[in-house]
C-alpha cells in the first residue's frame, strides 16, 4: 500500500518500511502493517492508526499528537522522546515498549497493556490509565499528576520517585509495587491493594 504524505511524497506502507522523517500527518493508516518500520522523527499528528501493527517499530522522536491508536499493536516498540499528547491508545498493546521521556499528557490509555514497559521520566499528567495493565512497569521519576488510574493493575511496578499528586488510584492493585520516595500528596487510594508495597520515604 502507498500513501501520499502532506509533503507530496509517496510512501510505501509495509513492514520494515523506512519512513524516517516522513510527513504523514492526518493520514489514513487504519490497520496498516508497519511492524519493524523506521518512523524516527516522523510527523503523524492526527493520523488514523487504529488497529495498526507497529510491533518493534522505531518511533523515537515521532510526532503522534492527537493520533488514533486504539487497539494498535505497539509491543516492543521504541518511542523514547515521542509526543503522544492527547493521543487515543485505548486497548492498545504497549507491552515491553520503550516510552521513556515520552509526552503522554492528557492521553487515553484506558485498558491498554503496558506490562513491563519502560515509562521512566515520562509525562503522564492528566492521562487516563483506568483499567490499564501496568504489571511490572517502570515508572521511575515519571510525572503522573492528576492521572486517572482507577482499577489499574500495578503489581510489581516501579514508581519510585514518581509524582503522584492528586492521582486517582481507587481500586488499583499495587501489590509489591515500589513507591519509595514517591509523592502521594492528595492521592486517592481508596480500596487500593497496597499489600507488600514499598512505601518508604513516601511524602
Amino acid at each position: 500500500m502507498k500513501v501520499t504524505g502532506t509533503d507530496g511524497k509517496e510512501y510505501a506502507i509495509e513492514p520494515n518500511a523506512n519512513l524516517n522523517e516522513a510527513n504523514l500527518s492526518g493520514a489514513d493508516l487504519w490497520r496498516a502493517d508497519l511492524s519493524g518500520a523506521d518512523l524516527t522523527d516522523a510527523y503523524l499528528e492526527g493520523a488514523d492508526l487504529e488497529g495498526a501493527d507497529l510491533e518493534g517499530a522505531d518511533l523515537s522522536g515521532t510526532d503522534l499528537r492527537g493520533t488514533d491508536l486504539r487497539g494498535a499493536n505497539l509491543r516492543g516498540a521504541y518511542l523514547s522522546g515521542a509526543s503522544l499528547y492527547r493521543a487515543n491508545l485505548r486497548d492498545a498493546n504497549l507491552s515491553k515498549a520503550n516510552l521513556s521521556k515520552v509526552n503522554l499528557m492528557d492521553t487515553n490509555l484506558s485498558k491498554a497493556d503496558l506490562s513491563s514497559a519502560d515509562l521512566s521520566s515520562a509525562d503522564l499528567i492528566e492521562a487516563d490509565l483506568s483499567g490499564a495493565d501496568l504489571t511490572g512497569v517502570y515508572l521511575r521519576g515519571a510525572n503522573l499528576r492528576g492521572a486517572y488510574l482507577r482499577g489499574a493493575y500495578l503489581s510489581g511496578a516501579d514508581l519510585s520517585g514518581a509524582s503522584l499528586y492528586r492521582v486517582n488510584l481507587r481500586d488499583a492493585d499495587l501489590w509489591r509495587a515500589d513507591l519509595s520516595g514517591a509523592s502521594l500528596y492528595r492521592a486517592n487510594l481508596r480500596d487500593a491493594n497496597l499489600s507488600k508495597a514499598n512505601l518508604s520515604k513516601v511524602n
